[in-house]
């Protein structure tokens, strides 16, 4: 038996309990222990990212139980495309915390990231909505640690407000579970799929508040337009590489909302028509609007990013709201490159806050920063990849989505949003550029200005291993840019594999010995029939069905 799906969970669990256990008086062991083991994880992910790359889709089964009565993984494509962003993201960031000392500024900051990297592999990988819960509490719990680290009022009062928001959405989502159960007596994804498309009309009342519930959850995690309150300031007040992993964190909302109205609630299940065209496009506008309105008026360059999170986030969902193969493939194509971007301008920005002495974040006037020309340039390069101009991977997002939308029935509101919303954002980001590097110039002497007109000695110039972290990110991009023409392929092949769940469902419900035709099985005993399955569905059995 494979168990190289489990590892991505398994990895960063364990090693969190033994740099508690064996390592938290030495922070040398730890910083080694804690990037070993994100290299490792980055080594394992992209296995399991070329194994699904031909449509094998593998389940682990957990202690050998079968589904839907066990635990189980599933790796297929887009499982697999997510957890390699994250073991991209995670080393590098991990670097930049290591190398700017962020990791020893407060208490147990490995532990709680190797926890966090445990949470969202979970998410990704798992086959169950109530592990998917699970995995959400386990991420509340590591966020909470990582935002509050190093201290400071400001850092209490942003974690606790996203532990207020996101524990709202973890009673929704509690809630929505309970309904799923109640009305179809399994939270396996694929068998939750064959016993939902088996529901009489009649009954399906349950489903649709839970289809709506489990939306509203995910535009939590997603940041989702009225749902978004908790991320400008959770994410400005963060440390900077906190802030950097947390990139990823918004996605794995989306990808939610992806597997679950693609294999639980497909486009063609008529209890849930409308759902998108009806409620998420338009939120998922609006939120594009919003935040680029609040890049617009930031007084925080800490916050101005934030913000392009969220309208990021906008621009993401409204491709996921088309609900087509070439809409979820956009959607993807811009995940990947957000995430990077908004890694990069995070990180950039913590450079920036330290470097500015005490105006720190403020949009106001300070002296240079020091080795101010390669920082303006790398600034410059991120802010045209968050705000789509050309030639970056932004641009080439930005394009993809407004392609898949034109056969849409609010074309035209997706068109004028997406580049109104990015000509406002070219506009923040240029006056933040404006204000932090050119104006600089301006103020005489050789010392920094705080808002209460206190001054401040400036500070040395920034070393060169956080500029290299956050021109690696950049690079990321370059090369998504480069290659756009082969990952568009790939992406399109994820989507299309989405959008043919049947290979997914036989793959998890295969018993031992027995085949399973993709058709729907109204039972309860979820006895499936003999035939061959489809193309791409392998399952990987449990020690004691190899060994039988």
């Amino acid at each position: 038996m494979s168990h190289w799906i489990i590892a991505p969970v398994l990895l960063p669990a364990m090693l969190a309990a033994i740099l508690i256990l064996t390592a938290r008086h030495d922070m040398l062991l730890q910083r080694v222990l804690s990037l070993a083991g994100t290299l490792a994880l980055l080594v394992v992910a992209v296995g399991l990212f070329w194994q699904a790359a031909d449509d094998t889709i593998t389940v682990y089964l957990l202690g050998g139980w079968q589904a839907p009565f066990g635990i189980v993984m599933v790796a297929d494509r887009l499982a697999t495309l997510m957890v390699l962003i994250t073991a991209i993201l995670a080393p590098l960031v991990l670097l930049y915390a290591v190398g700017t000392g962020w990791d020893a500024r407060g208490r147990h900051f490995h532990p709680l990231y190797q926890f966090q990297l445990m949470g969202i592999m979970g998410a990704f990988l798992t086959g169950d909505a109530f592990n998917l819960f699970v995995f959400f509490e386990v991420l509340l719990i590591a966020s909470y640690g990582l935002i509050a680290h190093a201290g400071g009022k400001e850092r209490l009062r942003a974690s606790t407000q996203y532990v207020m928001y996101n524990l709202l959405g973890s009673t929704l989502f509690l809630f929505a579970l309970g309904t799923l159960y109640a009305t179809t007596g399994t939270l396996n994804l694929a068998d939750l799929a064959v016993r939902v498309a088996a529901l009489d009309p009649a009954d399906s009342a349950g489903i649709r508040v839970a289809a709506v519930l489990l939306l509203m959850v995910f535009a939590v995690k997603a940041a989702l337009l009225p749902l978004h309150f908790w991320l400008p300031g959770s994410y400005a007040a963060a440390p900077g590489p906190v802030a950097a992993l947390f990139a990823v964190m918004t996605k794995v909302g989306a990808y939610c909302i992806i597997r679950f109205y693609t294999l639980v609630f497909p486009p063609d299940l008529s209890l849930t028509q409308g759902l998108f065209d009806t409620w998420l496009m338009p939120a998922a506008l609006l939120t594009l609007a919003m935040g680029m309105i609040g890049v617009l008026g930031s007084q925080r360059i800490d916050r101005l990013v934030a913000f392009s999170v969220i309208g990021s986030m906008g621009m993401l969902l409204s491709a996921v709201a088309v609900f087509t193969p070439q809409g979820i493939a956009a959607a993807l194509y811009y995940a990947i490159h957000s995430t990077f971007a908004a890694a990069a301008l995070f990180l950039l920005v913590d450079v920036l806050r330290d470097r500015r002495g005490t105006v720190g974040a403020w949009l106001q006037d300070a002296m240079p920063v020091a080795g101010g020309a390669v920082v303006a340039g790398i600034f410059f390069a991120a802010a045209i990849a968050m705000t789509g101009l050309p030639p970056l991977s932004g641009f080439i997002g930005k394009l993809l989505i407004l392609d898949a939308a034109r056969d849409s029935a609010l074309v035209w509101w997706v068109w004028g949003t997406v580049l109104t919303g990015s000509l406002i954002a070219v506009v923040g980001f240029g006056r933040a550029g404006s204000q932090v590097f050119w104006r600089a110039h301006q103020v005489a002497g050789d010392v920094d200005l705080q808002p209460q007109g206190q001054v401040r000695d400036r500070r040395t110039a920034p070393t060169a291993l956080p500029l290299w972290v956050v021109g690696s990110l950049l690079a990321l991009l370059v090369a998504l840019t480069v290659l756009a023409g082969p990952v568009n392929r790939l992406l399109a092949a994820t989507a299309a594999q989405l959008f043919a769940p049947q290979a997914y469902v036989a793959a998890v419900l295969t018993l031992p010995g027995k085949d399973f035709e993709g058709e729907v099985v109204p039972t309860t005993d979820n006895v499936v029939p003999d035939a061959a399955p489809p193309a791409g569905a392998n399952q990987r059995l449990g020690a004691d069905d190899e060994e039988e």
